[in-house]
């Protein structure tokens, strides 16, 4: 357990979820390199607090399964091929957290051997153990599945305490903060309340994952510069999603 001064961090092992779009920056598709880079200084700055990570990245700045679907494309082609943007841009991540000293493997539940490792549990295990951060890839390897259910499934085979869920805002709002003045954020909300007013959190599955093993989720703003950190110290602006 980390002690970062009067409130303690009592997360020894999280999983960091981020979408694809993340990695943008401004732009409208594809990678931005500081962007990336900024991401994984925040990444490594909680991993000095002792704090072991697990990543699961979407890949919906590269390719969107549902959208390559609605578009008349196999669904399950469409999602296979969304799983692949998601090894490219774990591989982007990887990279930028090697350039700051900070061991990372890429482990995909697609093998693909010449370019990552294969999904096994016991030995993801011990690369956090190692304090090297685990970026997991290709999803569940499974077409009809989202990152966030193989985010939440990953959680709770790695034991994390907690998903960091990183978006654009703040927390969790009862409608969209950007289009309506009056929208107001949840301190806490429970999985059910999720579910029930559609919150748009991760989709029903990966809820309902969480809620059946009492995994905490932790919403907050990739944007806000220290801001993953922070939460870690007891500071910051965040909805926490449990039972």
């Amino acid at each position: 357990m980390s002690d970062l001064g009067e409130k303690k961090v009592t997360y020894d092992r999280v999983m960091l979820k981020i979408s694809g779009e993340a990695l943008m920056g401004d732009q409208g598709y594809g990678l931005h390199p500081p962007t990336v880079q900024r991401i994984a200084e925040e990444v490594k700055s909680v991993r000095d607090l002792g704090v072991e990570i697990c990543m699961v990245i979407g890949g919906g700045n590269i390719f969107r399964g549902l959208q390559g679907s609605a578009q008349g494309m196999e669904r399950t082609t469409a999602d296979y091929m969304g799983m692949l943007a998601t090894v490219m841009n774990a591989l982007a991540m990887q990279a930028a957290l090697e350039s700051l000293g900070v061991f990372t493997r890429v482990i995909s539940a697609i093998p693909m051997d010449q370019v990552c490792e294969p999904y096994i549990r016991r030995r993801a295990v011990r690369h956090l153990e190692k304090k090297r951060v685990c970026i997991f890839a290709a999803g569940t390897g499974n077409p009809y599945f989202t990152t966030d259910t193989a985010a939440t499934l990953r959680a709770n085979e790695m034991a994390c305490q907690a998903i960091f869920k990183g978006t654009k805002v703040d927390g969790v709002y009862d409608k969209d903060p950007k289009k309506h003045a009056d929208a107001k954020r949840y301190d806490t909300v429970s999985y059910d309340e999720v579910l029930q007013k559609h919150l748009g959190v991760m989709d029903a599955s990966a809820i309902a994952l969480a809620r059946d093993n009492d995994l905490p989720i932790i919403v907050f703003s990739l944007d806000e510069p220290g801001g993953f950190r922070g939460i870690l110290a007891g500071k910051g602006t965040y909805t926490r999603v449990q039972g």
